[in-house]
């Protein structure tokens, strides 16, 4: 039924789109701390490469969601149920917003790692460990749209 496959793709667009705003905002975060800090230390430009990148993951992931649902499970067909659809849907709003709120507060996380490297203190490691954790819940958010998609498959 088209009207299924409409909330899908619903679904799909909020997935994608939430998880690249957030990462929008979360490398830009990261990247204007990185412009400040390299007025003070230039020759750490590979640190702040790196930490400014880490928020951009969680656009990736949101795609990868849509690659689930599209090419793995191949559910995203005219002939896509109720009930697939609205785990789509689901599945596009959860990913989308951890995605989304994650990306920020790692931009964050790594835009005062960036800050302090700028400073001359030795944190690289350390700011890669914490940025971690606000990344570890959009893989959380992916593995949980895998699992359902595997559900509907």
């Amino acid at each position: 039924m088209e009207m299924n496959l409409l909330i899908a793709y619903i679904g799909i667009a909020i997935m994608v789109g939430l998880s690249g705003i957030g990462s929008a905002y979360g490398v830009t975060i990261a990247g204007n701390a990185s412009i400040g800090a390299l007025k003070k230390n230039d020759s750490a430009f590979g640190n702040f490469l790196v930490l400014t990148a880490l928020p951009g993951t969680q656009g990736l992931y949101g795609f990868a969601g849509y690659f689930m649902f599209q090419s793995i499970f191949g559910v995203l067909t005219p002939e896509i149920t109720a009930i697939q659809a609205c785990a789509v849907l689901g599945s596009g709003i959860g990913l989308g917003l951890v995605a989304l709120f994650s990306a920020i507060r790692q931009g964050q996380v790594c835009a005062n790692g960036i800050a302090a490297i700028g400073q001359g203190h030795n944190v690289f490691g350390n700011t890669l460990i914490l940025a971690v954790f606000p990344e570890l819940y959009a893989i959380v958010a992916l593995a949980a749209t895998f699992l359902m998609g595997s559900a509907l498959a």
